[in-house]
């Protein structure tokens, strides 16, 4: 077996893999890192990106249907599946390229192959093998399904879902989280008819409540159906669709069904355990400073309990490699990680919701103000519903920021500054926020925080 020794080797190239090796290079170390498939990950090739360009080919068909009522005439004349291809195709290429050029100019050495975890530590590859100081481990997610339900055919995941050559007719998509509620919107864009089934009360269920019946009020608007509350009790295919049996007794057919009940930790069969990695319910365990129970190794990304975010992998894999190189790096809280949906209308927040801020500090210590996107000029010239939503310590800090409507997702980054500095809507309201824009809506909140209304009662 053949020895290579760096600095640092990262098993895992996604989101958290290849930022860790960026930001080592940057510090001066070597870096060798390990990836079976492509660089850039699941986020880069079969998620985030590749999703979210669907998701503007839906955006678009939207503005073309609604287009007559604002003066201009045009009109679908159908939707091309081979194009829409094409069009993900190229983005995620150029991102890919993008990156491979990045990783190169940086000098990290790219194995491609199949790596695992070995003690020492180091990472072994076919023959060969990767000896580092320290190795971090960011092996990433796969999508779960349920008990009983084999995915293949007429049953998707989000992974065979983007790759579909056809625009179905009808789906049922099971689970209303962020992969979910962003599937549905897209194809319901598409003009497919779409079912949700969540087993818990409301859609996005980690998020606001107050957010929630924003985004289930607006799919109810564009005839997205939600079965809320109820299980599947089974699901069968035929050459030409699939039956989901409900726990109510009722049953629904469609083309496809979409299975986007979470996902898992990518860890088994990489050689965790063996090499002294604790794992629980498949998660590596680490401390605070994200070192596993295994010395000199690292963990981060999706394998990590928490948020399974592409930024949050971004911010854990810089931590560990400043943590390495001894510069001590601040962690960032997972309340303070900002959550987009890209759904139509976005979904996005940071900070405690309401409820979870009343558990924290109590009910009588909690103020929270929703502005309602309909006073805001800028969210009624681009035709979108919705609300901005603060929550605050009485006489203290600003703890949550909740928003429901067209691109606020680009919003959000304030509303981690406000939670983050622990400001005061005192702190902010003599800010002034441009003139029409969406953020004039946090604005308003803050403002109304602060005891001094402007556009709102």
């Amino acid at each position: 077996m053949t020895e290579h020794v760096f600095d640092a080797v990262v098993l895992g190239g996604g989101s958290g893999g290849y930022a860790a090796a960026i930001r080592l290079s940057e510090l001066g170390r070597s870096v060798a890192l390990v990836e079976k498939d492509k660089v850039g990950g699941t986020c880069l090739h079969r998620g985030c990106v590749p999703t979210k360009a669907l998701l503007h080919v839906a955006e678009v068909a939207d503005v073309a249907r609604e287009a007559a009522s604002l003066g201009v005439m045009a009109e679908i004349a159908g939707i091309d599946p081979d194009r829409m291809r094409a069009y993900r195709e190229g983005i995620v290429s150029k991102k890919h390229q993008g990156l491979q050029g990045l990783l190169a100019a940086r000098k990290i050495t790219v194995v491609d192959g199949e790596g695992s975890l070995v003690d020492g530590p180091a990472v072994a590859v076919g023959d060969d093998l990767y000896r580092g100081t320290d190795v971090i481990v960011a092996t990433g997610s796969y999508s779960r399904t349920l008990p009983g339900i084999e995915v293949g055919g007429r049953i998707l995941t989000s992974e065979s879902a983007l790759e579909l050559a056809e625009v179905p007719r009808r789906v049922i998509v099971l689970g209303g989280g962020v992969i979910g509620v962003e599937f549905a919107s897209l194809w319901r864009s598409l003009g497919v008819d779409v079912v949700i089934v969540e087993a818990l009360a409301h859609l996005v269920p980690n998020e606001d409540a107050s957010l929630s019946r924003g985004l289930e009020r607006a799919f109810r608007k564009r005839g997205i159906e939600s079965r809320l509350g109820v299980r599947v009790a089974g699901v069968s295919t035929s050459v030409d669709e699939v039956t989901v049996r409900l726990d109510d007794g009722s049953e629904l057919t469609a083309d496809y069904l979409l299975i986007a009940v979470g996902r898992g930790p990518a860890t088994a069969g990489v050689g965790l355990e063996e090499a002294g990695v604790r794992l629980e319910r498949g998660f590596v365990v680490t401390d605070d400073r994200l070192r596993t129970d295994a010395a000199h190794v690292w963990a981060v990304g999706d394998i990590v309990p928490g948020l399974q975010l592409a930024h949050r992998s971004f911010q854990q894999g810089i931590f560990v490699a400043e943590e390495i190189a001894g510069l001590h790096p601040v962690s960032v809280p997972e309340t303070q990680i900002p959550r987009v949906t890209y759904s139509h209308p976005e979904v996005a927040s940071v900070g405690l919701t309401e409820a979870q801020a009343v558990d924290a500090h109590g009910r009588d210590r909690i103020a929270a103000y929703e502005y309602n996107l309909a006073g805001n000029a800028k969210s009624e010239i681009i035709g979108t519903a919705g609300l901005a939503k603060v929550v605050r310590v009485v006489d203290g800090p600003i703890v949550g920021v909740h928003l429901v409507g067209d691109r606020v997702g680009e919003l959000i980054s304030e509303g981690q500054l406000a939670v983050g500095w622990e400001a005061h809507p005192e702190d902010i309201a003599p800010f002034v926020h441009a003139h029409p824009t969406q953020s004039e809506a946090l604005g308003e909140a803050f403002l109304a925080l602060a005891g001094k209304p402007l556009h709102a009662l």
